[in-house]
Parts: C-alpha cells; structure tokens; sequence
C-alpha cells in the first residue's frame, strides 16, 4: 500500500542555488513594469490603429508614400520608437517569466534566456536604425526607382 504525500507539506528545494534570494527587488520591479508597460502599450497601440485605419481612406492609403509620410515628422517617428521598444520589452519580460517558471535545469534556462535576450537586442536595434535613417528618397538614386512623390 502506497501513502500520498501531505498537500499542505513544503515542497523540497530544488538542487543547486537558490534562486529567490539573488533576485531581489527585480522580480518586483519587472511586475511593476508589465503593469505600466501593458497600459501605455493601450495607448499607443489604440492611437497607432486609429491613426492609420479611422483617419483618412483607412487601410487601402497604407502604403510605403504613408509610411514615409508619417515617418518625415518626429512626432511619430518617437511614438513608433516608443511603441517598438515597450512591445519588445514588455514581451522579453514576459517570456523572461516564462523561461524561470518553466525551464527546470539552469543550463537550458541559460540558453533560452540568452537566445531571449540576443533576438531582443536585434530586433530592437534594427528597428530604432530604420524609424531613424528611413530615408524614401535616397540621394543618387535612379529616378524610375525612386516612388513617385519624390523629386529626382
């Protein structure tokens, strides 16, 4: 006859270091930051739709001239950024979690966390270096490949 175990009885640690005690305070600060990343993401993501399928002719206007139009002025070059680098972050963080949660063995935590943190910073500088050097009419260029509202 087998005996089940107590339910309410502590669970035993897992082998090796601790990892609750060398987080800290970060663990709370990335709760914090899901929280007040995820309502300004509202924000900028709602304003990002409304402006680019309510205003004007919707989603049949949504071309490169609109991109490149929308991306001529600082103001949105900065909300996209801002939009980027929040859903990246945000994202990162969450499946940070995930990985900690479930990824049991501190190798394979390791290597996600690392393959994470690598697309992440990728993705991240890719996109900042083409909201802030996408030029639509670059200097020298062929006319007949140039879009049509540029000056050759």
């Amino acid at each position: 006859m087998s005996t089940i175990a107590d339910p309410k009885a502590p669970r035993p640690s897992r082998p090796g270091p601790s990892r609750r005690t060398t987080r800290g305070n970060f663990e709370l600060y990335g709760w914090v930051f899901m929280r007040g990343s995820g309502v300004i993401l509202i924000v900028l993501i709602f304003g990002h739709l409304f402006v680019n399928l309510m205003v004007g002719e919707g989603i049949s206007a949504i071309d490169f001239g609109f991109v490149a139009g929308k991306w001529a002025s600082p103001f949105w070059q900065v909300w996209d950024l801002l939009m980027l680098w929040l859903a990246m972050l945000h994202g990162t963080n969450g499946v940070r979690t995930i990985i900690n949660d479930y990824a049991e063995k501190d190798t394979t935590r390791l290597v996600l966390k690392i393959a994470l943190y690598t697309a992440s910073v990728l993705v991240i500088t890719l996109g900042t270096l083409v909201i802030f050097t996408f030029d639509p009419c670059p200097p020298n260029s062929p006319a007949d490949l140039l879009p049509s509202f540029c000056t050759a």
